[in-house]
């Protein structure tokens, strides 16, 4: 970290046991982002008084070159926080899954899910049990009973939308999966 770590306790008294704790995870953000510019940690146990005993709120702001990750764990979402070591971890590991998901989009690590075909019936052939389906590129696709999903085959007709993912059969192409996506 470029500037020192900001710790502060708020309702609550400071000890070297807690501050450690914070120091120690803190220190192990560095290995997750380069150029952390810094680091600021409040642990606050807004209602003091409580029967049963207190809830910590820990609040971690982490300055990045270009962004900043900001990370809250409020005690009423919480109810195991009423230990603190519990509160920090939870809190530091949620930094830490934002630090990483930031990292990864930095560098261009992003998963992009792939677009699903869809497509039109065509020809359809209960008795039989197959059916062909055409691409919006003109393409046609031969699909069997077994092939559409949540038993769906009774329900298509000609001109029915459905996606469907390929496989190359014996003859040409054919559909290994088929969902209807309008009834």
């Amino acid at each position: 970290m470029e500037l020192p770590l900001q710790i502060t306790f708020h309702n609550m008294e400071r000890t070297p046991e807690m501050e450690a704790i914070v120091r120690s995870r803190a220190e192990k953000m560095d290995k997750y982002a380069d150029h952390i510019m810094s680091c600021r940690v409040v642990v606050d146990t807004p209602h003091r008084r409580h029967r049963r005993g207190n809830h910590y709120q820990v609040r971690i702001d982490l300055k990045l070159a270009g962004s900043e990750i900001v990370c809250n764990r409020e005690p009423p979402e919480h109810s195991q926080d009423e230990d603190i070591a519990v509160a920090l971890r939870d809190a530091f590991d949620s930094a830490r899954r934002q630090m990483e998901d930031y990292v990864r989009l930095r560098r261009g690590f992003v998963k992009t899910h792939q677009q699903v075909p869809h497509a039109r019936v065509i020809k359809l052939f209960p008795v039989d049990g197959y059916g062909v389906i055409a691409t919006s590129d003109g393409r046609e696709v031969y699909f069997r009973r077994r092939n559409v999903l949540n038993d769906g085959f009774d329900l298509l007709e000609i001109g029915s939308e459905v996606a469907f993912s390929q496989e190359e059969g014996a003859q040409n192409l054919q559909a290994s999966t088929v969902t209807l996506l309008r009834r």
